[in-house]
């Protein structure tokens, strides 16, 4: 049996990142790449093997001699579980350690129902989930799950959430933590949107702005290629972001002239309604749209501008190299786009906006998903749990 026990403190983990690209590495290779003896890369990765993190695979080409073994990242012996929990539905997901997703349910729900009734769902239906199919036998590492209200991310406790009652503090991570034994993650519905579509489409792109409109307007910022939370989590909260144009118009937040007071799906709704009796939610706006009706995508078109307006400040600020628009309001297409893009263009300096590409989100309804497993992935595979791991072997 291998003795792992001298590697406590040996930063295994780093030999482990660089095997999270999934390509098949010699101990020679690996050797060679990090500068370490490679007696002490063998001893790494039978510790990392013994883990079920990395795995034997085919024979490297003989130069002479007996092939080199292979190895690389063993991505089917545990998993995570990823959660998108919005103001009316659930979605659920089991995914491996590169984000596939291999199972998965939704559900419906109301988020003002309060946290019991719907944690209870949730893990309910993630229980259910990893007991089946291909989800069984692997080994649960942590959960992510994305709240459509702002989160303190260090605590996973929502505050002040609008369209949350009930939900004020309360310890979402510590009550799903203890149904399912593994640490919890928990963010915002935009931030994990924006983890979610970098990590499926634009995993080359190091600065993006992730804008979601909907209900209300909020962005994920990615920067450097590492998603930014801020002091206290709220970065990105565009929608209370002053706009002269609605200086006379009230935000549910109480001040005037928010940017979700007046280019919001609920606010587009406000300004096309005809009759007191019915009101119109952003799906009825994009119907209208949909149809080609013209006070409906002037509307639409203006919404664009007044986000632009707000965007362009970003661009001056942090420079992204993409902006990405997503929510239930960029179903609008390009009218909304339009709108964005004639704002930036006009007002950012041409050097920020010259290889700047502004466009609609190219997975859609699959980015909160996709991003509550990258939330819970990026933690669970940290230097420091993988570290915590090897440490737990000679314990």
């Amino acid at each position: 049996m291998t003795d792992v026990s001298g590697h406590r403190d040996s930063n295994t983990s780093e030999l482990f990142q660089i095997m999270r690209d999934g390509q098949p590495r010699t101990r020679s290779e690996l050797a060679a790449t990090t500068g370490l003896a490679r007696s002490t890369v063998a001893l790494r990765i039978d510790a990392l093997m013994k883990l079920g993190l990395l795995r034997p695979v085919s024979d490297a080409i003989s130069t002479g001699g007996r092939p080199s073994t292979q190895f690389s990242l063993n991505s089917t012996g545990h998993s995570v579980l990823a959660v998108d929990v919005g103001a009316s539905h659930v979605r659920v997901a089991v995914t491996d350690l590169t984000g596939s997703v291999f199972a998965e349910v939704s559900d419906r729900l109301d988020i003002a129902d309060g946290p019991v009734a719907v944690l209870d769902k949730v893990t309910s239906l993630g229980t259910d989930l990893l007991a089946s199919g291909e989800s069984s036998g692997r080994t649960l590492l942590a959960v992510g799950v994305g709240l459509p209200g702002p989160v303190e991310h260090a605590t996973g406790r929502p505050i002040n959430p609008p369209i949350m009652p009930g939900w004020d503090r309360y310890d979402v991570a510590g009550t799903l933590g203890a149904h399912f034994g593994v640490p919890v993650l928990v963010d915002n519905d935009v931030n994990i949107m924006a983890l979610g579509e970098r990590q499926l489409a634009w995993p080359d792109v190091d600065d993006l702005l992730f804008v979601k409109v909907a209900t209300g307007i909020g962005a994920g910022v990615i920067s450097g290629g590492t998603l930014r939370r801020g002091a206290q989590g709220t970065a990105g909260d565009l929608g209370h972001v002053y706009v002269p144009r609605g200086a006379d118009i009230y935000c549910r937040c109480g001040n005037r002239g928010c940017l979700e007071a007046l280019a919001s799906g609920a606010a587009l709704g406000r300004q096309l309604q005809t009759d007191a009796n019915e009101p119109l939610t952003g799906l009825d706006v994009i119907e209208r749209v949909r149809r080609g009706d013209i006070e409906a995508i002037q509307a639409v078109r203006q919404a664009g501008r007044d986000i632009g307006e707000v965007l362009t400040t970003c661009v001056s600020l942090m420079n992204p190299s993409t902006i990405v628009i997503g929510g239930s309001l960029s179903a609008a297409g390009e009218f909304l786009i339009a709108g964005v893009r004639e704002s930036i263009y006009t007002r950012a300096t041409p050097f920020a906006t010259q290889h700047l590409e502004i466009t609609r989100s190219r997975i859609g309804a699959d980015a909160a998903i996709a991003g509550a497993g990258v939330l819970a992935i990026q933690y669970a595979l940290s230097n420091e749990r993988v570290d915590s791991m090897v440490a737990s072997l000679s314990a």
